[in-house]
């Protein structure tokens, strides 16, 4: 083994099942329910955004879900990712942890959002779409989707918002590059665009605006449905690929983690590395602490109340119980975008109340500090979403360094920053601000919950 700890497996150990956590629960996760009725939604709710094998992954209770020849034949490119040892960070830090992370970067987007893009895109094609429709955020979950159609050749129609339109162009051209259409958000080509720029003309957007204007113009036309990169439980069951790679990974090292650290927007970076482990938690084969890691400006899960509301901001989605700061929320333009969401996995919510993980929230200095330390010690540029995670990292690092505890640390480094240097420039000329979130901002967002189920 080299200096760096680095752990690859051969292509044949990619995982052969996905695994949903929701069969090791010791309370089901409340579901969604219908706007209209507040009755939990059925496979006819939901038909005209999913297809039919997404929507069983939905609400299904399954522990293993087989992974389809075709999709691991597409993770071939870039799976299984390699799990390090960031020794030269753990010098710099004269930390006695043991720092290891997973590396998403290597995909063909740079993320790990095309472990969740491939099979959607998969099972959409299998039942004749012809068009997928979605939103982003920073933009890595519009490139891996926009990546996966040219893959099964579906046209791909991305909303993306304002805020990290403006700051992160390429991850626009490379959208196109792969075929896909792009718009910022909020757009004049959806009503629900259209409605927010008569009242707000220079909104930044958010991701509730961008999902709302994917999901109308998804209902708007027959051969076309709706995709997600993050939140619902068919995606956080994708991402656990990198989780069961990690626990081999480790296995072969003869380790063990102690604490495992994830960047939390939505959830699912955090769920595809977490949950095989917490699988061996609750089993008493091992007993790590796990951690999530938010920005201040958007605290859905240090924040916000747990409670019924919509994914998105114009309301066309199902009620679902999460973490949330108020559908209407639209969080500051800070450069981790893809944590830029009111609310959290419904999923994660639930088991954030059971008491299964910890969360803490960061501001984006403490996390572009941490994220420079990392790229000058092991030569990768974070993306600023997993740079939470790192801060959060290096702060247990220094605290094992305190005590003197070697402590086993993990963490997901789910995407590199390649399209992030304006971020980086804001933060190394002294121009990068944090931007907590006043209580009374919450408190306004949250006020319309009220006439919602569930408050």
């Amino acid at each position: 083994m080299n200096e760096a700890t680095r752990v690859l497996l051969d292509e044949s150990r990619i995982p052969r099942n996905w695994y949903n956590i929701v069969a090791d629960l010791p309370v089901p996760p409340p579901p969604p329910l219908h706007p209209g009725t507040c009755r939990p939604v059925g496979p006819d709710d939901l038909a005209p955004l999913f297809p039919t094998e997404l929507i069983g992954q939905e609400v299904g209770a399954d522990r293993f879900v087989p992974i389809p020849p075709s999709v691991r034949d597409v993770y071939r490119l870039w799976r299984p990712t390699p799990l390090v040892r960031a020794r030269r960070l753990e010098r710099a830090l004269d930390t006695p942890a043991r720092i290891y992370y997973k590396y998403e970067g290597g995909s063909p987007s740079g993320s790990h959002k095309p472990n969740t893009a491939v099979p959607q895109t998969y099972y959409n094609a299998r039942e004749g779409v012809r068009r997928l429709t979605t939103e982003t955020g920073a933009g890595q979950w519009g490139s891996a989707l926009a990546f996966a159609c040219a893959q099964y050749g579906l046209e791909c129609e991305i909303w993306m918002v304002r805020a990290s339109y403006d700051q992160k162009p390429h991850r626009a051209s490379l959208m196109r590059v792969y075929g896909a259409t792009v718009h910022a958000s909020p757009s004049p080509v959806t009503g629900a665009g259209r409605k927010v720029l008569e009242e707000t003309p220079d909104s930044p957007g958010s991701l509730g605006i961008a999902i709302s204007e994917a999901v109308e113009a998804a209902g708007a036309a027959q051969d076309t449905r709706y995709a997600l990169g993050s939140v619902l439980n068919h995606v956080l069951l994708h991402q656990t690929v990198i989780g069961e790679e990690a626990l081999e990974q480790l296995a072969s090292l003869g380790e063990t983690p102690d604490v495992i650290v994830g960047c939390t927007g939505g959830g699912s970076n955090f769920a595809g590395l977490a949950f095989p482990f917490l699988r061996e938690k609750l089993a008493g084969r091992m007993d790590p602490v796990l951690r999530a890691v938010e920005p201040e400006a958007c605290p859905s899960l240090t924040r916000g109340v747990y409670a019924y509301d919509f994914g998105d901001t114009a309301g066309l989605t199902p009620l679902l119980k999460m973490r949330t700061l108020g559908h209407g929320f639209v969080p500051d333009p800070i450069h981790a975008g893809g944590l830029r969401y009111h609310g959290m996995s419904p999923l994660l919510s639930h088991m954030y109340e059971l008491g299964m993980f910890e969360a803490v929230a960061k501001g984006q200095t403490e996390c572009f500090e941490a994220a420079v330390r990392f790229a000058r010690t092991e030569g990768i540029l974070p993306a600023p979403e997993p740079a939470h995670a790192l801060a959060e990292t290096v702060a247990e690092a220094l605290r094992c360094r305190e005590a003197g505890e070697s402590k086993v640390l993990l963490t997901a480094l789910c995407g590199h920053g390649h399209f992030d240097l304006g971020a980086y420039d804001r933060y190394l000329s002294g121009q990068m601000e944090d931007l907590a979130l006043p209580r009374d901002r919450i408190d306004t967002a949250l006020a319309e919950l009220a006439r919602l189920p569930g408050t």
